[in-house]
C-alpha cells in the first residue's frame, strides 16, 4: 500500500506518507478530463457523482470535500492506493529505455474511473484536443448532469446513462461533440437498452468482466469506438493493465526509443504487448507524459 497512515477530520481526509504519488503528474498524464487546476499541486477533480479538491504538499495529501465514507469507498480505489507502484517501477526499469519515462514520470498512478463517462469521454477524445475534449464533457456535465457547490463555485456530474437518454443529436452537437454527437446518441440508447440485461452485448458491467482481449474487441462493437479508445477505457475504467493505448504521442515515443516499426497504430500496440505484457498499461502512461512534456519528435 502506497500511504503510511490516513486522518480524518471535518469535510477532509488526510493523507500521510505517500509514496509514488504526484497529482500533476496523475491528472495530467492523459487518463482523465475533468480536473481543474487551482495552483500548483491543487486540483479541482469531479468524478462518482463527487466533488473534491486535492492538495499536496511534499508525500501528504489533503483531500477536501470528503469524509472516512467516500474515502473507503471511492477515492482509495480511484487513485489506486492499494497497489506497490515501487513494484512496477522496478519492474519496468529493468527496461533501460523506460527507465528514463519511469524516473521523469514518478508519480504517475492509473486511475480506477467510471466506465460510462470513460467510454463518452474517449468517443469524444477521437482526433481532438484535450482543452476540446475537457470543454464539450463540461458542457454535456452542465446540460445534463447535477448540480454540486462547493467553496462557492458550482460543478456539475457526469450525467447517467438514463439522464442522457432523451438527448438527441442536436442537443450532443451543441456542446461541441461535432461528428461524434451520432455516435454518443447511438451509444446512449444501447447502453440504456442492455442496462438491465446481463447478458446484453452493450452491458458495460458484462463487459468488464471479460478478458483483456475480449473486451478490447467487445467495446468496439459501440460506433466511435476502435482500438485506441478501446484501450484507454479498459485500461483507466476496466482494470485492463494489458491496454496500451496509441496516440500520437505515445506513437513518436515508441519509434523514438524503440525503433517501432513505421506503419499502423495497431503494429504499435501489439509490439508494445508482446514487450510489457501485464504491465503494459503502465508503461504506456509513463511514456506518454514523457513523450508529451518533452515533445518528442520523429
Amino acid at each position: 500500500m502506497d500511504l503510511k497512515d490516513v486522518k480524518y477530520e471535518e469535510n477532509k481526509v488526510i493523507l500521510e506518507g505517500v509514496k509514488n504519488f504526484n497529482i500533476k503528474q496523475i491528472l495530467e498524464c492523459g487518463q482523465c478530463f475533468r480536473w481543474e487546476k487551482i495552483k500548483e499541486m491543487d486540483y479541482i477533480i469531479i468524478a462518482f457523482g463527487k466533488v473534491i479538491e486535492v492538495i499536496q504538499e511534499g508525500d501528504n495529501v489533503t483531500i477536501l470535500n470528503s469524509n472516512k465514507e467516500d474515502f473507503k469507498n471511492i477515492w482509495f480505489k480511484y487513485f489506486d492506493l492499494e497497489r506497490d507502484y515501487g513494484k512496477i517501477k522496478d519492474e519496468l526499469s529493468k527496461d533501460e529505455t523506460l527507465k528514463l519515462s519511469v524516473e521523469y514520470g514518478y508519480g504517475i498512478r492509473l486511475l480506477n474511473q467510471e466506465p460510462f463517462e470513460l467510454l463518452i469521454s474517449f468517443i469524444i477524445s477521437a482526433r481532438n484536443s484535450i482543452p476540446s475534449i475537457k470543454k464539450t464533457i463540461s458542457k454535456i456535465s452542465e446540460r445534463f448532469g447535477e448540480k454540486i457547490e462547493y467553496n462557492g463555485e458550482t460543478y456539475y456530474t457526469f450525467p447517467t446513462p438514463e439522464e442522457l437518454k432523451d438527448a438527441t443529436e442536436d442537443d450532443i452537437r451543441e456542446t461541441g461533440a461535432s461528428f461524434r454527437s451520432k455516435y454518443i446518441v447511438d451509444t446512449v440508447k444501447n447502453i440504456n437498452s442492455d442496462l438491465d440485461i446481463e447478458d446484453g452485448i452493450y452491458n458495460l458491467c458484462r463487459i468488464e468482466g471479460l478478458s483483456d482481449d475480449d473486451c478490447h474487441k467487445a467495446l468496439q462493437e459501440f460506433k466511435g469506438v476502435g482500438a485506441k479508445v478501446a484501450d484507454c477505457i479498459m485500461l483507466f475504467s476496466m482494470g485492463k493493465y494489458s491496454g496500451f493505448p496509441v496516440d500520437v504521442w505515445v506513437k513518436r515515443a515508441m519509434m523514438h526509443f524503440y525503433d517501432a516499426e513505421e506503419g499502423s497504430l495497431n503494429k504499435i500496440r501489439i509490439f508494445a504487448r508482446d514487450r510489457f505484457k501485464n504491465l503494459a498499461g503502465f508503461a504506456q502512461q509513463y511514456l506518454f507524459y514523457y513523450a508529451r512534456e518533452n515533445g518528442i519528435k520523429l
